[in-house]
């Protein structure tokens, strides 16, 4: 049994932890009668033949080693049917070295657009299965993906430890969290660090609805309020431009980030001091959570068990408490966004948090 691993697009806590889980399952079920082959900085390694055989202790002491042993590029799905600078074709390249290697299956540790690739390599010919990555938790067909529960403690973190100074100094905060499409990362960091104010790109704020709801805290006698704010939070007049007109508002922008913008807003209208923190990159770094661990080893421990059956074309997916597979066609390109009506937003809405909206 020959195998090959990939890790694609941007890396989080647990894709160590994943391979691991993996490897270990395809040894338990073939013993010595396996080989494993891991492809250098995602596709690109599979596209130009940049691999290494892997032996068994290459996957011993790394369920707590974040990133990736195998490094990471992103190849973006949108530009995988065009030739590379030197007129390569991708997608051939791919099927050429899946088939050089004499591969019996291909494991890719990604997100959308990386399953979208593995969708494409699916319909080649090729035995794929799909392991869903991503911090934003954004994956269709799953109810959780690894690395989300650890970069929600790392961002919740961030808002936990802002609660002293902004009391001390009795300031509004504003802390930056990862997300440009979707706001499963914010709001659960959001709920679990206390936030009062959270934005999130699925629904659009109105700055004076936020302005009133820090008034409203400032009237009870509250010194200071905690704003977790998403990368892609737009307010609702920016919601109502196109595409590229909300493309040329940012570029032209005076601010960074919609969080600066929402911060100057804040402090013209109210005439408090408002400071803006970014955790950035640390929410994908660090060893995994301990909940993650879990996830990503019953997630490889499937994906060798799906190997055994021949049952390809799918990613693993985590369902309550099961662990399934779905078809990659019906997952590839589909995001899961937050529903404005969910349950969750209802009942952080009865604790008394304010969406701007």
């Amino acid at each position: 049994m020959r195998v090959g691993f990939l890790t694609s697009g941007g890396d989080c806590q647990a894709l160590n932890a994943t391979m691991r889980g993996i490897a270990k399952g395809l040894y338990t079920i073939y013993g010595n009668d396996v080989e494993i082959f891991g492809f250098e900085d995602g596709y690109r390694g599979l596209i130009y033949g940049d691999y290494r055989k892997m032996k068994p202790e290459d996957f011993s002491g790394i369920l707590t080693i974040g990133g990736t042993m195998l490094g990471t590029s992103r190849t973006p799905f949108k530009y995988i049917d065009e030739p590379d600078e030197n007129g390569v074709n991708k997608v051939e390249a791919m099927v050429f070295n899946y088939k050089k290697l004499r591969l019996d299956a291909l494991c890719v540790l990604g997100g959308n657009g990386s399953l979208k690739t593995a969708n494409r390599l699916s319909k080649e010919g090729l035995n794929v299965i799909g392991l869903p990555k991503t911090i934003d938790n954004d994956l269709w067909g799953t109810d959780i993906t690894f690395g989300f529960q650890s970069a929600v403690n790392i961002a919740a973190k961030a808002i936990d430890d802002i609660h002293t100074t902004a009391a001390s100094h009795g300031r509004v905060f504003i802390v930056e969290v990862m997300g440009h499409k979707v706001g499963w990362l914010t709001l659960n960091a959001g709920i679990a660090g206390g936030a009062d104010i959270i934005l999130i790109p699925e629904i659009p704020y109105d700055i004076n609805k936020i302005v009133e709801a820090i008034a409203e805290r400032n009237k009870e006698g509250k010194r200071f309020s905690i704003l977790a704010v998403a990368e892609g939070a737009m307010s609702k007049e920016d919601a109502a431009l196109s595409k590229k007109e909300f493309k040329k508002k940012r570029l032209a922008s005076a601010y960074p980030s919609v969080a600066y913008e929402v911060a100057a807003e804040i402090q013209a209208r109210l005439g408090s001091e408002v400071r803006v923190t970014v955790p950035g990159h640390t929410q994908r770094g660090g060893a995994p959570c301990h909940f993650d661990r879990v996830l990503s080893t019953r997630l490889g421990a499937e994906a060798a068990s799906l190997i055994k059956e021949g049952k390809f074309g799918v990613m693993v997916a985590a369902e309550g408490q099961k662990i399934t597979a779905i078809p990659l066609e019906e997952i590839a390109g589909k995001l899961k966004t937050v529903d404005p009506k969910s349950d969750i937003i209802r009942q952080a809405k009865l604790t008394g948090i304010s969406f701007g909206n």
